[in-house]
């Protein structure tokens, strides 16, 4: 390197910084980060039973935040966590089982989450979601079909969006394997379950610029 060169390479250098710096608070701009509002969140199941009915449940007790870059919604980010022992098919005999080391085992791993991967668009204001749902300590791959509708302001002043997701998985890739046999063929317990989100988005307050 000449001595030129090490003549302007401060230069160069500290423009570039400059230009990053600049570039920064542009990018972060487009991001909002989101909180899942859990007195208006239902996080919902239905398994088929005896292959005659279909038995629905649901979580009580979910949280979770969503980084949306409201330039290109693709770059955002979803995380949820739901308590599993919060959860009620309205049965206490039946909850207890499902809490136990037959199903959700919730004395070892009390915690579902789910951490997105990918988000490609479906249509207005709807998104097919990749990411990785772990269970009992297993983690794999789901894909959900998600609606967020557009920001309004409640009564209190506080920009809310809502968000619709469903999907199903085989809940024995998880570990959830217990089943009995029928006399008359098939399972006690269907091994596909569907599921169904949804959830008031609340906006986080924004930090103040330093």
């Amino acid at each position: 390197m000449n001595h030129a060169t090490h003549r302007y390479l401060p230069a160069f250098l500290g423009s570039g910084l400059a230009l990053a710096l600049a570039l920064a608070p542009t990018a972060l701009a487009f991001a909002s980060d989101w909180a899942l509002d859990p007195a208006h969140t239902t996080a919902q199941f239905s398994v088929r039973h005896m292959m005659v009915t279909t038995v629905r449940g649901q979580f009580d007790k979910v949280s979770g935040n969503v980084t949306l870059d409201d330039k290109d919604a693709t770059h955002s980010s979803i995380e949820v966590k739901i308590d599993a022992r919060s959860i009620n098919t309205r049965e206490p005999k039946r909850d207890a089982h499902l809490r136990s080391p037959d199903f959700f085992d919730v004395d070892k791993t009390p915690d579902i989450t789910f951490k997105s991967t990918k988000l490609e668009k479906a249509g207005k204001n709807k998104f097919k979601v990749t990411g990785d749902l772990t269970m009992r300590g297993v983690t794999h791959p789901v894909v959900l079909q998600v609606v967020l509708t557009d920001t309004i302001k409640n009564p209190w002043g506080q920009l809310v969006r809502g968000v619709s997701a469903e999907g199903k998985l085989n809940r024995k890739d998880w570990g959830l394997s217990w089943n009995k046999a029928l006399e008359t063929g098939g399972l006690l317990v269907g091994e596909e379950v569907q599921l169904q989100i949804d959830t008031e988005l609340q906006a986080k307050a924004v930090a103040p610029a330093i």
